[in-house]
């Protein structure tokens, strides 16, 4: 996964850049739902260290109290929470957001998400839950999706000036998921330009079979891009009328809420 820094952002080379503090952001996020123990190798294979880099930055996390060592195998504490406290907590809109999450499920009886780009990546900041799982992995508030095959990320790349989407769609590599996924530029391109236009975006068993899902960008009172909202359901069991005609007006109705009554 590649992340898209700001234009000014410091380059590895700049002198003000800290090397160290980068490497050990980079080890903290080796670990996840997949990988949620490692020995000093795989940590080092995943992060395309040596061992002895690897060591020193897992036994100063050890240290701090932000990765737990039992035998070969090391793994994150609780600790590593309060990384993300200060965002979370800053951003008390959410408690509100939630609200409306919760109450598009108690209406359809679908999950329902809210999500922000963050590089390649949608990264889910808020989340009520429908009973039935919907995919092998399960999502919760941090999990990350691929923006390229997910309707929360095609509106939200649908923000971007065009020359941002150019740029971004120049480096994308393209994954076959599943027989639906879309796989050349041209055609994401056309899919995201076209959530432009009509103001949502759905994604139809791309990313994974059997998944369907809707999503509508959301703004804060100031005209201020909070994310985008979804609703997230099984194909087999919601038709694609259904999906434009009851669920769409449902997101659209809460995303104007939120404009009505978040200020961020």
């Amino acid at each position: 996964m590649s992340n898209a820094l700001p234009e000014d952002a410091l380059k590895p080379t700049d002198r003000d850049f800290v090397a160290a503090l980068a490497s050990g952001l980079e080890v903290v996020m080796a670990f996840d739902e997949t990988h949620t123990r490692m020995t000093l190798s795989e940590v080092a294979e995943r992060t395309g260290m040596n061992r002895a880099k690897a060591r020193r930055f897992l036994l100063t996390l050890h240290a701090l109290g932000y990765v737990r060592k039992q035998q070969r195998y090391f793994e994150l504490t609780p600790k590593v929470l309060q990384l993300g406290y200060s965002y979370l907590a800053s951003n008390n809109y959410r408690g509100v957001i939630q609200q409306y999450l919760e109450e598009i499920t108690r209406q359809c009886g679908e999950s329902s998400s809210l999500g922000v780009l963050d590089g390649d990546d949608v990264i889910y900041l808020a989340r009520s839950a429908a009973p039935h799982r919907l995919m092998a992995i399960t999502l919760s508030v941090g999990t990350r999706l691929p923006a390229a095959y997910t309707s929360m990320g095609r509106v939200l790349l649908a923000q971007l000036p065009d020359s941002e989407l150019d740029n971004y769609l120049s480096q994308l590599t393209l994954t076959r998921y599943t027989d639906k996924t879309i796989t050349d530029s041209a055609s994401l391109k056309a899919a995201i330009q076209q959530a432009r236009e009509q103001g949502y975006a759905i994604t139809d068993q791309e990313l994974d079979s059997g998944l369907r899902s809707i999503a509508v960008p959301v703004f804060d009172t100031h005209e201020k891009l909070i994310g985008a909202m979804n609703i997230s359901t099984n194909a087999a069991r919601v038709d694609m009328p259904t999906l434009l005609e009851t669920y769409r007006p449902l997101l659209m109705e809460k995303a104007q809420l939120i404009r009505q009554t978040v200020s961020v």
